[in-house]
Order: C-alpha cells, then structure tokens, then sequence
C-alpha cells in the first residue's frame, strides 16, 4: 500500500494508530516509528542499519526498538528474497538505494506497510514479533510495497493503477524467482479478480473509490492489458517488458509523473498502445469484461475444486508465457 505525495492517510497508519492505543506501554519506544501518514525519515536514519546489496541497489535495513521471536538473519533473508522476486521481474531492483523500516507489533505475521518517495524510496513494515519463518515465506506484503517502487506518483484518483499493479505483479514475480507455483496464484485471480468487477453505481477505474475496484479493479485492468499487449506482439512482449521500460526511462517512486506520461512510456517499449487504449475505455466509464470467457482462453479450469491447465486452450502459450522464468 502507497502513500500518495506523503499527505494521505492509508490503512497501515491507521492499524499504528490503533495498536498505540491497545498497549499504550510500547508507545514511548515506537511512536515515532508508527505516529502519522508519512515516513519517519529523520527518525530511520539514526537507526543502525544493515545494508543488503540486491541487484542494480542496496536495500537500508533498519529496525524500530521492539523484540521479535525470530533470528535477526532469518527477517533478512525474507527481506532478501523479497528483492530478488521484484528484481527478476523487472530486471533490476527498481531503486538505487532504498530504506526499509521494520517495526515489530504485537501478534503474529506481516501485518501491513507503506511506500513513500518524496524523500527517496521508503518502505515501513509492520511485524509481527511472533511471527515464524512460515509466515515470512508466505507474506505477500514486502514483494506488494518493493513494486510500488517502480512506479511514478500520480494524482490520487489513479491509485487503482499504483495498487493494481501491485497486487497483480507481486504473485507473478513471485512464481518467476520460484516462490510460489503458477496454479497457486491463477487459482486465486480466478477466485479474486471478480471482486474487482463494477457495482452500481460505478464510474469507471478514474472515479470509483472503493476497495474492490481500486485493488482488484487495478490487477483486472494489468491482467487484461497483459495478455492483449501479448495478442498484439505474438506473444514476444507483455505488461512486464512495458512496465521495464518505465524504468528504463526514469520513471520510479520517486518522482511524479500524470498517468498519460506513464501509459505512453509504458506502450512505447512493446510498441503498441494497449495500455492508453485500455485506459481510455476503463479509466472514464464501468466495463465489465468477460472473465468466465478468458478463463477459458487461458486454459484454466477446475476439477473437483483443483485447477488443471488445458494446454490446448487458445491463450494457453500466453498465460505460460506471464509466468515462465526470465532469462534476464
């Protein structure tokens, strides 16, 4: 989850605020670290930190006062693994140098975090202090804010394309660097792309704040913009040679750049205009795609509640090609 321009409030300030209030005893040491929408530059940087070199930049470890239940190297290696998923899939890891803030809070699991960049790329994550070396394997959390990294700030009204995309490229950089199956993730978009779908009363991706729309309505419109720029190159490029080549040309979490300057960048590296188009069609007005019919296409069906691939399915080669290991 982003932070827009640093001023808004989201959900991961809102979850500190609430766990400052339930053990207000842990408030003296952590506040600083959890108070408010925006991050605690200023307060990181006196942290000591560990430095980890991932490839094209170097992640700034810090953690807040707190204990935690697993190993220091253990939350490493997870924040490791993390980078290395985000930087197959773009080629790099997005920023040169970025600053990570662990805080722990009580309970198990990740339990949020938030992308900044108006002082150079930030992340804060909350952490469980009980959480064990399966919950790090299983969180998506790390993966979901590193790629936020990799795309310009934007007005607010387009956070469906800051969190869509985030929600749709965590799990297939995730299968790339071989941390999850490809059945495990097209078993949850086909289980959790529909919430995405628009409601009454719907405006279009532009003008329609709710949840499902700006999360799931986002990875619908990445999902749909991947496999038409794979249609119109042969299968050669998709969405994540497009969103490389907003990298390629400047275009990170930190600096602002309008939407239109992002799609452009975005087509102009596969060569064709799938993600303007597809954003003047979904941007202003409700559409409803046919996800039962690409589904389909895709080769994707179940039996007795198991996914199994159809080979022989038209996009099948497409949605191998989403998936498959990049050789760089």
């Amino acid at each position: 989850m982003k932070s827009i321009r640093g001023h808004r409030w989201i959900v991961s300030a809102a979850v500190a605020g609430l766990l400052l209030a339930m053990f207000p005893w842990r408030a003296n040491t952590q506040s600083e670290f959890l108070r408010g929408d925006r991050m605690p530059y200023d307060a990181f940087d006196k942290l000591a930190r560990t430095d980890l070199d991932v490839p094209g930049g170097v992640v700034h470890v810090g953690f807040a006062p707190g204990d935690i239940a697993l190993p220091k190297d253990k939350i490493l290696d997870w924040v490791r693994t993390s980078a290395k998923a985000v930087s197959i899939y773009y080629g790099r890891f997005p920023v040169n140098a970025l600053r990570l803030l662990l805080v722990p809070v009580d309970g198990p699991r990740v339990r949020g975090g938030t992308t900044w960049g108006y002082r150079g790329a930030a992340i804060r994550v909350l952490l469980g202090r009980d959480s064990s070396e399966d919950d790090l394997r299983r969180d998506w959390v790390m993966v979901h804010e590193m790629v936020h990294t990799a795309l310009p700030d934007m007005e607010e009204r387009y956070n469906w394309l800051s969190e869509g995309l985030a929600v749709y490229v965590e799990p297939v950089a995730r299968v790339q660097a071989g941390d999850l199956s490809a059945k495990e993730i097209w078993t949850a978009m086909v289980h959790d792309m529909p919430k995405g779908l628009p409601q009454t009363g719907d405006e279009g991706l532009d003008n329609t704040d709710t949840w499902g729309r700006k999360y799931w309505g986002g990875a619908m419109f990445c999902l749909f913009a991947d496999v038409e720029i794979r249609k119109a190159t042969g299968n050669r490029l998709g969405l994540q040679d497009a969103m490389r080549g907003v990298l390629t040309a400047g275009g990170s979490h930190e600096v602002d750049w309008p939407i239109g300057r992002i799609l452009s960048t975005a087509d102009k590296a596969v060569g064709v205009d799938v993600l303007t188009r597809l954003h003047d069609e979904w941007g202003p007005k409700p559409v409803t795609p046919d996800l039962e019919a690409l589904w389909r296409d895709l080769g994707l069906r179940f039996q007795d509640g198991s996914l199994e691939f159809d080979d022989t399915a038209p996009l099948a080669p497409i949605r191998a090609a989403i998936t498959a290991a990049r050789s760089k």
